[in-house]
């Protein structure tokens, strides 16, 4: 199987917005992230041609699935494209293989049986072959559905939320079982939903940030969770501390911040046009003793604590002119009341926002 581009460029008009997207990606996972009923899944299903957009193109390569101004829409049945839903979609008076060969038309049943067993091997199914949804757990049913999805091998996977109906510790080792299976058996381009960010960053190669229909930013993923472009992007990806600046300037190798009344340095960066905001992420937020030597040290008052199995979410007034959450070890809490210890914001954690 080659390398393949899929082109989108699409809108269709929804019950409370427009969904206006326009982007391309290749080989890899690609991660449409946003919150619920921002037009993620509705994406998907123009993709698969369950759904008709209003105007616009779907291509992947030379193939053109939908093409408004020459009246193309190709059949669901003819795109090459695999689909696993949400809630899996299996047939529950069809067995484990039998579900796995459904998609396999034309072939002779030998083929079929011999496809459906070398899949359930790569899916690590063997010995629940002659099993019904009804009897296997979560996590074994989005497996059957993986293997029927990739046994027809599909030059381009949709995954749509695939993990959100189970458990976490099922979560975390399905998973790392689906970047194998991708790793050794998938060389297409994969489209994956989430609205979780950390499944995205640890499955995704690239992300798209969606926003009622809009796409607010896209790129690699390190590249969007580590700087964000603007308060839209931010808040998609949980960035929890996002406040005003007032004014930025050079000053040596660093930019100087007007944040209300506090004059804060950041590491040199591309400031944009209209640069009106600034975010740090919780985790990034440091505290030290008050006699280091270090920039962005500030008084701060505690307002608040919400204690998490490892961490505790600590609302602080710095200066009495920001208010923000710090993610700290819960057995580091306790000596944020002791005197002598100041709030650090690293220069070079602090990014610069639009609020568009």
């Amino acid at each position: 199987m080659t390398d393949s581009t899929l082109k989108v460029a699409i809108t269709k008009k929804l019950k409370h917005f427009q969904l206006d997207v326009d982007f391309e990606v290749k080989k890899g996972v690609t991660g449409i992230i946003g919150p619920s009923g921002c037009g993620k899944s509705m994406t998907l299903q123009c993709l698969a041609g369950l759904q008709k957009p209003d105007s616009g193109e779907i291509r992947l390569d030379d193939q053109v699935f939908y093409q408004s101004d020459v009246r193309i829409n190709v059949k669901p049945k003819e795109r090459k494209i695999g689909y696993v839903f949400q809630n899996y979609a299996l047939f529950p008076h069809m067995t484990v293989e039998e579900n796995i060969t459904y998609g396999l038309k034309g072939k002779s049943p030998e083929e079929k049986k011999q496809k459906a067993f070398d899949m359930i091997e790569k899916v690590q199914l063997a010995g629940l072959e002659d099993h019904y949804p009804e009897q296997l757990s979560g996590g074994q049913q989005q497996r059957v559905a993986l293997a029927r999805t990739l046994v027809t091998e599909p030059e381009l996977l949709l995954l749509d939320e695939p993990f959100s109906a189970l458990d976490y510790h099922v979560k975390h080792i399905l998973e790392q079982e689906l970047i194998r299976i991708l790793e050794e058996y998938y060389t297409g381009t994969v489209l994956l939903v989430t609205h979780n960010m950390e499944e995205a960053y640890r499955l995704c190669d690239n992300l798209i940030l969606y926003e009622q229909g809009q796409i607010v930013q896209s790129g690699k993923k390190e590249d969007v969770f580590h700087r964000p472009a603007t308060v839209s992007a931010a808040r998609i990806i949980g960035c929890q501390n996002l406040f005003p600046v007032h004014s930025v300037s050079e000053a040596g190798d660093h930019l100087a911040c007007k944040a209300g009344d506090l004059t804060l340095q950041i590491l040199s960066q591309p400031v944009p046009e209209a640069v009106d905001h600034m975010g740090i992420y919780a985790e990034n937020i440091h505290f030290r003793k008050a006699d280091d030597h270090t920039d962005n040290l500030f008084d701060f008052t505690i307002a608040g604590r919400l204690k998490g199995i490892h961490r505790t979410s600590v609302t602080i007034h710095v200066e009495n002119t920001l208010s923000l959450t710090a993610s700290v070890p819960n057995e580091e809490v306790d000596s944020l009341s002791q005197e002598d210890v100041k709030v650090e914001l690293p220069p070079s954690q602090l990014f610069l926002l639009e609020s568009r």
